[in-house]
């Protein structure tokens, strides 16, 4: 069972990935934490050999690791308004304590490959989140091909004191009836810290003052990231569309019909907030 979840994180990647940005290193120090950064020169010469070189979403990497000691993890705002969160070990997964909509508690396994956060269709019921032919779908990739899962929005995820608004969710069960993953919709508004040897997670938010150079309180890739997701979902789902048509599946088909509306909906909405913050044109592109 332990190794069926394990298959399915891996697995559950779904065609409108998150992007990408620069590169990114991975280093463990002498404690176990570990931390990320985008600059080589900012990890300590002794852990510099060992870095770990890799493609990361911007909005979870981590900050310039701090010379200051990390406080007991207490889930509250710490001195440079990091949350810390107490992470539950189970076997092999790190789950967290989640609170739904301000109603609905759950474990959620945190996964920062998943693109989505994922619920379950028992969480979903007791959200009373309505489920129907209308309801966006997402194609979806696991062990059994491909699937196409319901995505709902949670109006809010709560994890410790971090909260996000507004939180797409995708809506499937999970082998051995797990509650879920905390995915990128919501790991994505922080930056991340995991620490493995502490088992705990800091989430330091994205957003700031703004700022010339922060429309909004965003930097720039925070919204080329956005506006490169929503562009690449769109061209992913009207080529799921297309296929569909030439197979002849006119059900699955008008339902790409509907995902394209929501996504277009979506765009034009994060169009809006760029003109209201004064977003340059070049980074909505």
């Amino acid at each position: 069972m332990r190794r069926d979840i394990l298959l399915f994180s891996l697995l559950f990647f779904f065609f409108l990935e998150t992007p990408c940005f620069g590169q990114m290193y991975r280093w463990v120090d002498e404690k176990g934490a570990v931390h990320f950064t985008d600059d080589l020169s900012r990890i300590p010469e002794k852990y510099r050999r060992d870095a770990e070189s890799r493609r990361a979403t911007e909005e979870t990497s981590a900050p310039e690791p701090s010379k200051k000691p990390v406080p007991p993890a207490t889930g509250k705002v710490s001195e440079v308004t990091g949350y810390e969160v107490h992470l539950i070990r189970r076997h092999e997964l790190w789950l967290a304590e989640v609170t739904l909509n301000e109603r609905v508690g759950r474990q959620l396994i945190v996964d920062t490959g998943a693109s989505f956060t994922l619920i379950n269709r028992q969480t979903a019921d007791e959200l009373g989140l309505l489920l129907d032919e209308s309801t966006p779908v997402i194609p979806g990739t696991t062990v059994s091909g491909t699937i196409l899962t319901p995505m709902v929005t949670l109006k809010s995820v709560r994890v410790g004191q971090a909260l996000a608004e507004n939180v797409e969710a995708v809506v499937h069960t999970m082998p051995g009836n797990q509650a879920g993953l905390l995915g990128n919709s919501f790991l994505n508004k922080f930056r991340v810290v995991l620490d493995s040897l502490g088992g705990k997670m800091t989430l330091f938010p994205l957003q700031g003052e703004a700022s010339p150079d922060r429309p909004g309180g965003f930097g720039r890739d925070y919204w080329v990231g956005q506006f490169r997701f929503y562009h690449h979902t769109l061209a992913e789902l009207k080529t799921m569309k297309t296929r569909y048509e030439s197979q002849g599946a006119s059900t699955e088909a008008n339902r790409m019909v509907k995902a394209i509306q929501y996504f277009e909906n979506q765009l034009n909405e994060l169009e809006r907030r760029a003109s209201f913050a004064g977003v340059p044109r070049q980074w909505r592109e």
